[in-house]
C-alpha cells in the first residue's frame, strides 16, 4: 500500500501543477503592426550604367 500512496501523492502533485491549461492568448496580443516606408520606384528601376555590378564575373574576381 505504500507504493499506491506514493503514486497517489505524486499524481496529486502533478495534477496541482499541470492540472489546467494556460490562459488563451488572443490573436491581437500576438500580432505587432509596424508602419512601412513608402515604395520608392527609383530604388528598383533598371539602370544600364550600373547593371553590371549585380552580376559576378569570375574573370573580374580573379583580376584578369
Amino acid at each position: 500500500m505504500e507504493g499506491k500512496k506514493a503514486t497517489d501523492s505524486a499524481a496529486a502533485a502533478r495534477r496541482t501543477r499541470f492540472g489546467k491549461l494556460p490562459e488563451r492568448i488572443r490573436h491581437d496580443e500576438m500580432v505587432e503592426e509596424k508602419a512601412v516606408a513608402p515604395n520608392d520606384p527609383a530604388r528598383y528601376a533598371y539602370d544600364p550604367e550600373r547593371s553590371w555590378t549585380s552580376f559576378s564575373c569570375l574573370a573580374a574576381d580573379l583580376g584578369l
